[in-house]
């Protein structure tokens, strides 16, 4: 399955300034008031979506603190890493596969942050990648699978578009590229926040140890430069909130 890989043009130029000084080189430089968010950035995600996921995060109520890690990054991702974090984010990205062979390494790791508490937060891509075949495995009781490929879906390929929603019973839309539905088995706890179509989940919470998980599968990330690149609308305007609710929901004030 192949997902989005935003094309750096004008606007994608403009989301590099705007994020411009968020990785600090050769260390992690803590606010005292503002928790840390760690963003995978590396070839297990799309060009543009880690800054993207960066934005939401400073945007978000905690106004988190955001530092890029991956293979070619001043932060790598390690148990002393994360264990510095609240927050650790996967973009969206290209094939499930393909990606999982550039992250699996950091499976371990990546369990043991959020089993101790900490908090993960997967678009697109990354919750797939939450998932367990393959993945990091943090979704018990949760199976993961494209929407596409649900029956009654009313998207059928993986080009971008815009997909209607209801988020807290609420009508929305979304930008979308070939996301991912899940599937709550009976006795699972999870918090749905948003459904698609068919009635099948779109966005949730669960817990995963001491730790939470927050998955999505449309890209409330989004901003305007997404929706120029591919000549998309979204009937709401470029609005925030929903992935802002999803941080909320996940990590809490």
């Amino acid at each position: 399955m192949n997902r989005r890989a935003v094309l750096l043009g004008v606007g994608g130029i403009g989301l590099l300034a705007t994020v411009a000084g968020v990785a600090v080189a050769g260390s992690m430089m803590l606010s005292k008031d503002r928790p840390l968010a760690l963003v995978y950035r590396g070839q297990a995600a799309c060009s543009g979506c880690s800054e993207a996921v960066a934005a939401l995060l400073r945007g978000a109520s905690a106004r988190f603190d955001t530092q890029f890690c991956g293979p070619d990054e001043d932060v790598q991702i390690s148990a002393d890493t994360l264990a510095k974090a609240a927050v650790y984010a996967q973009p969206g990205g290209g094939d499930v596969r393909k990606a999982w062979r550039r992250v699996r390494s950091h499976a371990d790791d990546i369990r043991k942050f959020v089993n101790d508490g900490g908090n993960y937060l997967g678009f697109c891509l990354g919750a797939y990648l939450a998932g367990a075949d393959p993945g990091y495995g943090l979704l018990n009781g949760i199976g993961v699978d494209g929407y596409i490929y649900s029956k009654g879906a009313t998207i059928r390929d993986t080009d971008d578009t815009v997909v209607a929603v209801r988020w807290r019973g609420q009508p929305r839309h979304m930008y979308f590229q070939d996301g991912a539905a899940f599937s709550v088995k009976p006795g699972t706890t999870a918090t749905v926040l948003a459904t698609y179509d068919t009635g099948a989940p779109a966005a949730l919470v669960t817990s995963y140890g001491a730790g939470r998980v927050g998955v999505v599968g449309p890209h409330p990330e989004a901003d305007s430069s997404w929706y120029s690149d591919t000549r998309l609308s979204n009937p709401d305007g470029i609005r925030f909130d929903l992935g802002h609710d999803l941080i909320q929901t996940t990590f809490g004030d």
